[in-house]
């Protein structure tokens, strides 16, 4: 099938993905009087005595806003609003399939931190929970910042944590099969400086591994580099703990796996050889990756991942934030703090039984039926045990 035909003539077909459907029927005078004028004006008062009866007179404590400002859309880059809408609407549908939570496409013709800030708090009463999507670094993470502060309802910005939390659960499992190998005895190199690659550094750390090189275009990124933001300046203190400098071609010796949110084509085998043994390589740039898994295998790399279908171990964010979310709604969490990230992972990793683990089965497949359930459960588990869930 060629996809990009059939996408174009479903959506011309269809005029996009989505429709608002309604949950009760209006057939005749009583229905329309419930529904709306005169009846409707009850629930109105009783949020207006108490706003958060908002949750049980509306759909807000099961609805999500897919928000993005079209400036790093996909692998296309900064496309703009309008054209990220077709983006949008298929994450709404994929809330709706995965953990049967409603989600609308908010695309903001602005690309100021400011007006995006703004934008996202006065829709607030809307909606349960915030979905940021394809804002590009570092605003990306300004923005979130604000709003995790300012609001008090779930701002989860999935380019950033969805992918950290898969590939988290792939290593997971990953250690697994390695006899003598602990999460904290792995070095990592991880080359891509975006929002991925710092969220997936972030979460590693969490998880208390000790050493991760984290790489941009120009190679290590350590004290002397130049042209970082002020994200990734601020991740120094954390990484390179042995001072390494040089190129992608020199962090990757001695490393134990390798996390690539990069462009295609960036490792070869020659680089992979210089590796320790059973090495680990996510090669997520998409729809080509930084090495392709023949290739990986051919220079004897143990376990490789990448982001797409057609091979094992489809690092796909499908995995995780329909159920983070489903998870954060039910217990109306305030936020999605680090625990139930930490928490995602491991509920993805533990879904494949330890008999059938292996080398090409570490992570879930997108349509296993149970994924976004077993997430839903263990983060709300641990918005209650860490005391941010309201009900």
């Amino acid at each position: 099938m060629n996809y990009s035909e059939e996408a174009l003539k479903i959506h011309s077909e269809k005029k996009g993905k989505i429709e608002v459907i309604s949950k009760v029927k209006v057939e005749n005078k009583d229905d329309l009087s419930v529904a709306y004028t005169p009846g409707v004006a009850e629930p109105c008062l009783k949020i207006n005595e108490n706003k958060d009866d908002v949750y049980k007179y509306t759909s807000k404590g099961n609805m999500v806003a897919v928000v993005s400002d079209g400036s790093a859309v996909l692998g296309l880059g900064n496309i703009g609003a309008e054209a990220s809408i077709p983006v949008m609407e298929g994450k709404a549908i994929l809330f709706k399939e995965f953990a049967n939570v409603d989600a609308f496409p908010i695309c903001v013709s602005s690309q100021s931190v400011e007006e995006i800030v703004k934008t996202v708090k006065m829709i607030e009463p809307v909606f349960g929970g915030i979905n940021l999507e394809d804002i590009s670094a570092p605003r990306c993470f300004e923005i979130e910042d604000i709003l995790k502060e300012e609001l008090d309802i779930p701002v989860f910005h999935d380019d950033q944590h969805g992918t950290a939390i898969i590939v988290t659960a792939g290593i997971i499992n990953a250690v697994k099969l390695i006899e003598g190998k602990e999460m904290q005895d792995l070095e990592i190199v991880i080359n891509g400086a975006g929002s991925a690659g710092i969220a997936i550094c972030k979460m590693l750390l969490n998880m208390n591994v000790k050493n991760i090189v984290l790489c941009d275009k120009n190679g290590i990124i350590q004290e002397d580099s130049e042209e970082l933001n002020w994200a990734q300046r601020k991740m120094l203190k954390y990484i390179n703990k042995k001072s390494e400098k040089g190129k992608l071609s020199d962090a990757i010796k001695g490393k134990d796996v390798f996390i690539g949110v990069s462009r295609p084509n960036m490792l070869n085998e020659e680089m992979i050889k210089t590796m320790n043994d059973k090495a680990i390589v996510f090669a997520l740039a998409n729809p080509t990756p930084e090495i392709m898994p023949d290739q990986a295998k051919k220079a004897g790399v143990f376990i490789i991942g990448t982001g797409r279908s057609d091979f094992p171990n489809q690092v796909n964010n499908v995995l995780a934030f329909p159920g983070v979310f489903k998870g954060a709604l039910e217990c109306r969490a305030s936020q999605i703090n680090e625990e139930m990230k930490v928490a995602a992972a491991k509920a993805i990793a533990e879904f494949i039984p330890r008999e059938k683990l292996n080398t090409e089965n570490i992570l879930p497949k997108a349509f296993d039926i149970g994924v976004a359930e077993a997430v839903a459960e263990a983060v709300k588990k641990a918005a209650i045990e860490t005391d941010v869930n309201r009900i």
